[in-house]
């Protein structure tokens, strides 16, 4: 093994889903940094992983990545996990990376499952151009909905038919996929319009909520103009690209119509 950081994915349900690279570098590093001690002590029984390891989590981490790169710096190896799935990827991590790379420390990666792949695969959705927007927030739902290809959200079972009646509303014309309990033995993907999903039963554990693309739709010049007046009201660049995103323009077309606009109120 070679001395540095070592970010590693760990199982997002199945065990059998760990690697045995994993196995060897979480038993050959001097340090693990787990998100959660004891969720991370269930699995290094399992796999009979004696390393010592500091809990790095989200109300921690900006003080505990000090005293991590310099155990890297005097020739430590340190390997850090999550809870489930890739550090990093809404789980603590990308600090530590940042602090090790400006400190010049070697970092590696051990790749193992993500939950937000995983469910964008299942969902049979086009994977060619997705965002993943981390956990859902209803506040930012509405500009959310401009990204016009593939979104992904991670989402809590005790919000998920709230989080649907927003969809319902802000996205009613795009399907979306609930994967949840990804791997378990409970996995279960339900597809449909939010309209359809209203009431089924609520879902229980791991969900990931996946998106499906805006249908294309050819607006009218009227139906165009609308939203220009609807937009012009702010700066032109921003405006031009709400314009592009509403109304399936490009965004050279929106900025076009939009001096077309600010030309006819100067006559």
């Amino acid at each position: 093994m070679q001395t540095g950081l070592y970010i590693v994915g760990t199982p997002i349900g199945n065990l059998s889903d760990m690697s045995p690279r994993a196995i060897d570098v979480l038993r050959g590093a001097d340090l693990i940094a787990a998100e959660d001690t004891r969720v991370f002590g269930k699995l290094a029984a399992h796999f009979d992983i004696n390393t010592p390891v500091r809990a790095m989590h989200d109300h921690n981490e900006r003080d505990v990545v000090p005293v991590l790169i310099e155990k890297l710096r005097s020739g430590h190896t340190v390997a850090a996990v999550s809870d489930a799935g890739m550090p990093g990827v809404s789980d603590p991590g990308f600090r530590l990376v940042r602090a090790a790379r400006e400190a010049g420390v070697p970092v590696f990666v051990v790749p193992g499952p993500t939950a937000a792949i995983s469910a964008l695969v299942l969902s049979g959705f086009p994977s060619d151009r997705f965002t993943f927007c981390g956990f859902f927030d209803e506040k930012k739902v509405r500009a959310d909905n401009k990204i016009r290809h593939t979104i992904i959200y991670y989402e809590s079972p005790n919000r998920i038919m709230a989080t649907i009646a927003t969809l319902a509303c802000v996205m009613p014309e795009r399907r979306i996929a609930i994967v949840r309990e990804i791997t378990k033995i409970h996995e279960e993907t339900i597809i449909g319009y939010p309209a359809e999903l209203m009431n089924i039963t609520p879902p229980r554990g791991e969900i990931v909520l996946v998106i499906a693309p805006a249908p294309e739709v050819r607006m009218t010049d009227a139906e165009i103009t609308q939203i220009v007046n609807d937009v012009a009201a702010t700066s032109t660049k921003s405006a031009a690209a709400d314009l592009a995103a509403r109304a399936g323009i490009s965004k050279k077309e929106a900025y076009r119509r939009l001096l077309e606009k600010e030309g006819d109120k100067n006559d």
